[in-house]
């Protein structure tokens, strides 16, 4: 089995532009592809609405849909692949498996349902469902499926042995992410290493608010914050001149970062907030540190030591391939299975 001539649905949020680079990797297996946005807009507002209180922005959300209908009214899917699941009304799923007779309908969230539980109406709806939380997979009887990385990642991997940088952290202004951070690239002055840092902020409003509210935002200086995120390519320029990159998962959540995949699938060393990594089959000591938040401590050996090469199935397994592979049930892999027993 396999995707060649099969006519797929993409509806996903925008995050950071995964949802192209799933839909130009399905293309490549030979699939058609119609992708649209998840949300009506993507502004500050319209995301924090959806968030929050869905139904005060039921209007605009039913507007946009019937939107999409009438563009996709005359087309015969075979796949209705649905990311995140957050503004998806019942009526829009009704109409495509009206039109659609024998269509597949696959579920995925990148999101904790304790942080985003909006995707639990329509979870009865859908014939795959996939988490990248554990916890949410046994609570919700949903299959349980990592992230992954890209290949403009993996074009990385055993390549370089001179960097630029020993540390760098990337990420969206959220949490203790900016003091955790901060005090890595204390360390590494005091280590004689050099650490690259970008913090992203989505919103100047959002970024003053939560620096009057959030003790986690009290220290945290202007000249530190960007508004205007990396572009992909800029961010594979830094993991191409770093050897260790630091992931600061946020506190709510369980399930494993991007970034995680995308540092070990660029064959960079790790260090990361997150104890359940632990758990998963390719973590291994000497490509992957663990800090706790409370009580961070780094050890200047991790820095000293390469990366040890990974078993080449399992890694596989974590590629985009490998993610559209197992969501698309063209194959299943066993190995996710231990983060669930243990």
């Amino acid at each position: 089995m396999n995707l060649k001539g099969k006519n797929i649905l993409l509806i996903s949020v925008k995050f950071f532009n995964y949802e192209v680079l799933i839909k130009h990797k399905l293309e490549k297996m030979s699939a058609s592809v119609s992708l649209f946005d998840e949300r009506p807009s993507n502004s500050f507002f319209s995301k924090a609405i959806i968030r929050i209180k869905k139904e005060m922005y039921s209007v605009k959300i039913n507007q946009y849909f019937n939107e999409v209908i009438e563009k996709i009214r005359d087309e015969k899917y075979d796949y209705f692949l649905l990311i995140k699941g957050e503004a998806t009304p019942k009526f829009f799923l009704d109409f495509l498996k009206a039109n659609n007779p024998g269509i597949k309908f696959i579920f995925y969230t990148y999101d904790s349902f304790k942080n985003n539980s909006n995707g639990l109406d329509i979870l009865s709806y859908f014939d795959a469902k996939f988490t990248f939380d554990s916890q949410d997979a046994v609570q919700y009887q949903m299959n349980f499926r990592p992230l992954f990385f890209a290949q403009d990642y993996g074009n990385l991997y055993g390549k370089n042995k001179e960097f630029q940088n020993d540390l760098a952290f990337i990420g969206t202004a959220h949490s203790d992410r900016y003091l955790i951070s901060e005090k890595a690239k204390s360390w590494c002055n005091g280590h004689q290493l050099k650490m690259f840092t970008f913090y992203y902020s989505p919103s100047k409003l959002l970024f003053k608010y939560k620096k009057a509210t959030d003790k986690n935002f009290k220290n945290f200086d202007y000249k530190d914050i960007s508004f205007n995120s990396l572009s992909h390519n800029e961010i594979i320029d830094v993991y191409r001149n770093t050897k260790v990159i630091l992931d600061i998962n946020h506190p709510g959540q369980d399930g494993l970062t991007m970034r995680t995949f995308e540092t070990l699938g660029a064959g960079r060393k790790l260090i990361t907030t997150n104890p359940k990594i632990k758990k998963y089959p390719f973590y291994d000591p000497q490509n992957i540190y663990i800090i706790e938040r409370e009580a961070i401590k780094f050890d200047i050996s991790f820095f000293l030591t390469d990366f040890k090469e990974m078993n080449s199935e399992i890694r596989e397994s974590m590629s985009l391939r490998g993610w559209i592979n197992e969501v698309f049930g063209l194959s299943s892999i066993k190995h996710w299975e231990q983060v669930l027993e243990q």
